[in-house]
């Protein structure tokens, strides 16, 4: 199977079709802020190691996670969320954290449960930490791979119709690799019940 080198130089990496449209923008957050969040996050975040359902065995999920409503999130979650919104004037709400310990932590190929996305909003993922590799797959059979190493302080901007068409996943490497954390932005719609458990999470 082919697999396709995905960002150009000017970081736009698909035409703006009917399948949605993925936008790289490398250091949207300055080297010295992005090591700085990385570091805060890193220390003062309650990371969560779940465990999940999966082919009839309950497994550990392998990488750390928080998530947040951002009008309840850390002041830095809060800022984080402020220039992003700023920067394209989208008015996000919510926002997971999965922080990749070594090589070993990835995410399985997936699309996000659109039943809890505000319909039309996109998704942005900050990258903070050590580059790690993104492979995005268009639906369907014989489908090349396409990948995207996340640098930090880089930005992925994901349209809405993309999570209808591809997935997006963070495969495992043998190769030596640092921590890595990744912020999700999304706006979740008012009857998610998952933002409300945030939500009640928060207020204990």
């Amino acid at each position: 199977m082919s697999q396709l080198a995905l960002f150009d130089t000017a970081g736009v990496v698909l035409p703006e079709d009917e399948y949605g449209s993925f936008v790289y923008t490398p250091e949207w957050l300055p080297p010295l802020f992005a090591e700085a969040w990385f570091e805060e996050l890193r220390d003062t975040i309650d990371w969560q190691a779940q465990r999940r359902l999966m082919y009839d065995r309950e497994l550990d999920v392998p990488r750390l996670t928080a998530h947040f409503e951002l009008a309840l999130a850390p002041p830095l979650l809060q800022d984080a969320g402020e220039r992003l919104s700023a920067s394209v004037g989208v008015a996000f709400n919510s926002v997971g954290l999965n922080r990749y310990r070594d090589g070993n932590d990835s995410v399985a190929p997936h699309n996000d449960h659109l039943d809890e996305l505000e319909p039309g909003a996109p998704i942005a993922l900050v990258s903070l930490g050590a580059t790690r590799r993104m492979t995005l797959r268009r639906k369907g059979k014989n489908q090349p791979a396409l990948h995207a190493e996340l640098e930090a302080g880089s930005l992925l901007l994901m349209s809405y119709e993309t999570q209808l068409h591809y997935t997006h996943g963070i495969p495992k490497t043998t190769e030596p690799v640092g921590e890595r954390i990744s912020l999700a932005f999304r706006v979740k719609g008012p009857g998610d019940e998952r933002l409300q458990a945030i939500r009640r999470r928060q207020y204990r």
